[in-house]
């Protein structure tokens, strides 16, 4: 396994799917007849922010052999993601949501699940996901049903085992697990349990923690075993900590339009910074620079909220540079 410095790429395990985004502003899915297609899903967003920032991504999941497989195939890959291991399946169709946005940012979304259910371990290149310097797990409908739960599991459990750097963000969507939140906090628990760095929202901390106490929910995440936490505050910033030291770290403030991707883009900015991390794991206990990494996430995370989509706006390099990531 390939565990050097001198590998900068990160695997992003998970779901790619087409979003339909409603484009009548401030209605729900009953009321909205507009829509405009787009590529999505969380741990795809996720490797396009990595990607276009300048980094080292790759893509692993599952779509169908249909025209949006083939459109969210090529959206990944005109960003610079590596999608060698992308399957697509002659026999499912690609998985579909359908959003609609309120004025503040909120959203109303209902999922019509396909191929990224299905995927095995026999669709994953071993070879290449060893070789990644961080393992990346964040898919929003992974841990729904089998095969992809059991997958997804597994791999965690292997890379945890070949001593990768693993990130995970369990996002959470409560229609998804409308009556079975116990399993979905059954299920991250375990991935918590084997994570280096969790990323979860303050709702996600209470449901998974049984708490509303920010610092009593991060010291149960680190007892389970994860080892740099990041809970997301919106505009409040990011509370981190890595288990000695915890600290709120502030954001910018912008006029947010679409609140979609944020989470994304800011795990994908901290997984950009992380991979240039020369010794990955001394950072554990390296605050200053923990801080330095997420307050640039929060930045991106910031500057993706004042545009519409997912992977549409998530910035370049370049236009980091020219915001207000320099002021």
């Amino acid at each position: 396994m390939q565990n050097s410095s001198e590998s900068l790429s990160v695997v992003c395990v998970g779901e790619l799917l087409m979003d339909f985004f409603c484009t009548d502003i401030d209605v729900d899915l009953i009321e909205g007849s507009q829509f405009l297609k787009s590529a999505g899903g969380a741990p795809a967003n996720v490797s396009a922010a990595i990607a276009k920032l300048g980094g080292d991504a790759s893509f692993s999941g599952k779509v169908g052999k249909d025209p949006f497989g083939y459109f969210l195939k090529q959206t990944l890959e005109a960003v610079n993601v590596d999608t060698s291991m992308l399957v697509m399946d002659e026999k499912a169709t690609t998985t579909l949501a359908f959003v609609s946005l309120k004025k503040n940012g909120d959203r109303d979304f209902v999922f019509h699940r396909g191929a990224d259910a299905l995927l095995t371990l026999g669709d994953i290149d071993q070879d290449k996901v060893s070789q990644s310097k961080i393992l990346h797990f964040g898919s929003a409908t992974a841990m729904l049903s089998n095969p992809f739960c059991t997958t997804y599991l597994n791999l965690i459990s292997n890379a945890k085992d070949e001593g990768q750097f693993i990130s995970f963000d369990p996002n959470y969507r409560g229609d998804l697990w409308a009556g079975r939140s116990h399993v979905f906090v059954t299920f991250a628990k375990k991935a918590i349990a084997l994570s280096d760095f969790v990323k979860v929202s303050d709702e996600e901390l209470e449901i998974i923690t049984g708490t509303k106490d920010y610092e009593e929910g991060v010291n149960i995440l680190h007892a389970l075993g994860a080892e740099i936490i990041a809970v997301t505050l919106g505009k409040r910033g990011t509370l981190l900590s890595n288990g000695n030291r915890n600290e709120i770290v502030e954001s910018i403030p912008v006029t947010s339009i679409d609140s979609t991707g944020a989470g994304d883009a800011f795990v994908g900015a901290t997984l950009f910074r992380l991979a240039k991390t020369e010794h990955i794991k001394s950072i554990y206990k390296d605050f200053e620079q923990l801080r330095d990494i997420v307050s640039y996430a929060n930045k991106i995370g910031a500057l993706v909220c004042t545009k519409i989509g997912a992977i549409e706006a998530l910035p370049s390099i370049k236009e980091v540079e020219s915001s207000m990531y320099q002021k």
